[in-house]
C-alpha cells in the first residue's frame, strides 16, 4: 500500500505533524509519501488545486490512499468528492476515521487541520490516524452487518463511476489556467523536491 500525505498550503506548518503520524501508523509494508504543501514551498496552493492533485495521484496510481485536509477539512473533502474516481471521507474524530475505512472503505480522508490545535488537538489527529490504519480497510461494520455493508460501498463506487466523467475528460475541461498551476505543483512532486518517502520493513 502507497499512501500519500498532501493538504492545503493555509496548514503548511502541520504537514510534518501529518507526516510524521501517518509513517508511525500506516499498515506494515506500507510506503508513506509526502507530496507537501511544506513550509518551505514559495508557492501556495488551495484546498481546490490540492484536490486535483489528490484526483491525479490516486487516477494514475501513484499512490492507493491519500491522507489530507484543510482548516475546517470540509472543503478539502467536498472538493475531493469533485474528482473523478475519489471517495473522501471527513474525519474530526477517531470514531470518524475508523467507520470511514471500515464502512464506506474510500480512497482519501479529509482533517481538520485549523480547529482546536492545542495539545489536543494534536493528540485527537494521532488517535484519529491511529483508528484509520487500526484495521484493513473495507471490513465492514458493525460486524453483524458486514456483508451488506460492504455491498453499499462497491455499489457507491459503481454509482460514482456511471455519474462521473473520467479524469482525463475532466481535466481536458479545466480552466488553463489552474491547470498551469497544479502542473507547476505535480512537476515539483515528479522532480522529488517535495517528496519524501518512509519504507517500513
Amino acid at each position: 500500500m502507497r499512501i500519500g500525505v498532501i493538504q492545503a498550503s493555509s496548514q503548511a506548518a502541520k504537514n510534518q505533524m501529518i507526516y510524521d503520524a501517518v509513517t508511525k501508523h500506516a499498515p506494515k509494508g506500507a510506503e508513506v509519501i509526502n507530496f507537501g504543501c511544506t513550509m518551505e514551498e514559495n508557492e501556495k496552493y488551495s484546498y481546490i488545486e490540492i484536490s486535483i492533485l489528490v484526483g491525479i495521484l490516486l487516477e494514475r496510481k501513484t499512490v492507493d490512499f491519500v491522507v489530507t485536509g484543510c482548516s475546517s477539512g470540509q472543503g478539502m473533502m467536498l472538493a475531493c468528492n469533485s474528482m473523478p474516481g475519489v471517495i473522501c471521507g471527513y474525519a474530526p474524530t477517531p470514531k470518524d476515521a475508523y467507520l470511514f475505512a471500515q464502512i464506506n472503505n474510500g480512497n482519501a480522508i479529509s482533517l481538520p487541520l485549523g480547529e482546536d490545535y492545542t495539545w489536543s488537538g494534536t493528540d485527537n489527529l494521532e488517535k484519529t490516524i491511529e483508528a484509520l490504519f487500526s484495521e484493513p480497510f473495507g471490513q465492514g461494520y458493525p460486524k453483524s452487518e458486514a456483508e451488506r455493508k460492504i455491498k453499499d460501498s462497491e455499489q457507491l463506487k459503481e454509482i460514482r463511476k456511471v455519474g462521473q466523467i473520467s479524469m482525463q475528460e475532466f481535466l481536458r475541461k479545466l480552466d488553463a489556467s489552474m491547470l498551469d498551476k497544479v502542473k507547476k505543483k505535480r512537476d515539483e512532486i515528479i522532480s522529488g523536491t517535495t517528496r519524501r518517502s518512509n519504507q517500513y520493513e
